[in-house]
């Protein structure tokens, strides 16, 4: 009898693809006061993300901030004043046009969910009854002007760089954003183990695609397109 496939696996919810949730810090959003100015007291890595996380005090009231480049401890972070500074949080319209920015809010009060990975960042390009800000991708996005943003580029940017030395460190890697790192080519196995295994020839050797309908140990390769009837309206 043939293994499973791998999304077959991933299916049952065993602990090899799941993310460990207890390992991951926080999740990470804009401060929750709206005015106010806290210090940086400590600045850790968090598991399953690709940029560090800096310990801010607000009052008493500690709380996780995606660490900017150049951030330090003891550095005071202002939240809703009009200064301009790394790791400040402001509303869009009040940040002049040309500024790097991160953690941008897509709804005003959200919490930030757009540039949030390490060496990211986007740039205000207009402010008016919208900002339009230039995304990572190069696309550029309106948002409204009340949505915050943090001032600086994410930290981290050097991360891709230092090499994982050995597999077993990539392993980890990846299994804190539940994911699995070692993969094998259907046509690389057998035919027992794999709709595309078998025979002494690297491609499927038949049509891969498979019906919408087959059941998961047939759902391999490329789906059949959906089936529409008639012509598509324009409106």
């Amino acid at each position: 009898m043939g293994k499973r496939l791998i999304h077959q696996r991933r299916g049952s919810g065993r602990p090899q693809y799941r993310t460990p949730s207890h390992r991951h810090t926080d999740d990470v959003r804009q401060p929750r006061i709206e005015d106010g100015s806290g210090t940086v007291v400590d600045i850790v890595h968090a598991p399953g993300r690709s940029s560090p996380l800096a310990v801010v005090d607000f009052d008493g009231d500690k709380d996780y901030v995606i660490a900017a480049e150049g951030m330090s401890v003891g550095q005071t972070i202002s939240v809703g004043s009009d200064r301009i500074a790394v790791g400040n949080v402001l509303a869009l319209s009040s940040i002049p046009e040309g500024t790097l920015v991160h953690n941008v809010e897509k709804i005003p009060g959200d919490g930030g969910i757009f540039v949030k990975a390490a060496g990211t960042s986007a740039q205000v390009i207009s402010r008016g009854a919208v900002v339009v800000l230039q995304m990572p991708s190069g696309e550029m996005r309106e948002f409204h002007p009340n949505c915050r943003a943090s001032v600086g580029i994410v930290a981290g940017h050097g991360r891709p760089d230092k090499p994982f030395a050995k597999s077993g460190k990539k392993f980890h890697a990846y299994r804190s954003k539940a994911k699995a790192y070692f993969k094998v080519s259907g046509v690389c196995m057998n035919a027992v183990d794999h709709p595309h295994g078998g025979g002494s020839h690297r491609h499927v050797g038949k049509p891969s695609t498979k019906s919408r309908n087959a059941w998961p140990g047939q759902k391999v390769g490329r789906l059949a397109p959906k089936k529409r009837k008639g012509r598509k309206s324009r409106r």
